[in-house]
């Protein structure tokens, strides 16, 4: 979809009321910020409303757009930026555009929650998308045609991109730069914007660990007290002796209650463990692999990266306050 410089990429952007402003800026920062300045522009972007005026999320300021909706009928690129809630229906309008848009094949870009917006529009069944990981189960069970991929920051599906979080507009925005014009182009975006051309991990890395649900009392007492003990050797029978039921029976109520098996609910505690002490700890691997109960620097290794995407020195790098006030 590269242009020639004499004849721009016309990127609409569609705003609606309660809008996030940030998404909008961080396109128009990558599109429109001067982004070949040795050459005519390469994008020509436009604001769009239904009704010319949006209110932003919390009523911060009212945007004013030059353009209706009736521009997105001249767009090559589509982009909709994020919807902060989710469970209001669009208007019947913005989706009709939207599905104009696609059969006529231009390209779809929804930031954050615009997935929502484009899902809704009925343009994402059988597609891969993504959105921000705290969102994810909720746009699973509002559309479960949509192949989810909630570990990424973003998604490229040909015609129709998707990024996860807020920021994660900026790298799908390099993304597409780089896609139409090459790593040369990105490049120099990426260097005028202070902002990595490419970041590792993908959002597994944000992804805050939620400890799993007590709902049988029955596990509770042996759950808190495997907790205290990660470092220790722990086994599965072990486990079980202490809950006073059988190998098989902890099996079942482990399955039942918390969707998961012993081994992988403590091999789970004990990564996120390791988690918190890379990011607290000023501890070597060796130390942190032995505190979690990991044992080797190997398996450390595997699991978080498993778990983040990253190696734990890049998640060291990323997230250790320890490292930070050394």
């Amino acid at each position: 979809m590269a242009q020639e410089s004499s004849q721009a990429h016309q990127i609409v952007m569609l705003v609606s009321d309660n809008s996030n402003p940030f998404e909008v800026a961080c396109a128009m920062e990558v599109f429109n910020g001067g982004i070949a300045p040795d050459a005519a522009a390469l994008y020509r972007v436009r604001l769009c409303s239904p009704g010319r005026r949006a209110r932003m999320r919390e009523d911060l300021f009212t945007m004013v757009t030059a353009d209706s909706l009736a521009a997105v009928e001249e767009a090559d690129t589509v982009v909709v930026p994020n919807r902060p809630d989710v469970s209001a229906p669009h208007r019947p309008a913005v989706l009709a555009a939207i599905r104009r848009a696609h059969a006529r094949r231009a390209r779809l870009v929804g930031l954050c929650t615009g997935a929502f917006t484009l899902a809704e529009a009925g343009v994402l069944d059988g597609r891969r998308a993504t959105v921000h990981w705290l969102l994810a189960e909720e746009f699973r069970r509002r559309h479960p045609a949509v192949d989810l991929t909630p570990d990424v920051l973003y998604v490229d599906d040909g015609d129709i991109l998707t990024s996860a979080g807020s920021a994660a507009a900026l790298d799908l925005a390099l993304h597409i730069v780089r896609r139409d014009h090459g790593a040369k182009v990105a490049n120099r975006v990426s260097r005028r914007l202070v902002f990595s051309a490419h970041r590792d991990g993908g959002q597994r890395q944000f992804v805050e660990y939620a400890m799993p649900a007590r709902a049988d009392t029955s596990l509770g007492p042996v759950l808190e007290w495997a907790r205290d003990r990660l470092g220790q050797p722990l086994t599965v029978a072990a486990l079980a002796d202490r809950a006073g039921v059988s190998v098989a029976t902890l099996h079942r109520r482990f399955q039942n209650h918390l969707g998961t098996t012993p081994l992988a609910w403590l091999t789970a505690e004990r990564t996120a463990l390791a988690r918190m002490l890379i990011e607290t700890e000023a501890l070597t691997l060796e130390g942190v692999a032995r505190r979690s109960g990991l044992g080797t620097t190997a398996n450390l290794r595997a699991l978080i990266k498993r778990s983040t995407g990253l190696s734990p020195s890049a998640y060291a790098t990323k997230f250790s306050v320890a490292q930070r006030e050394t």
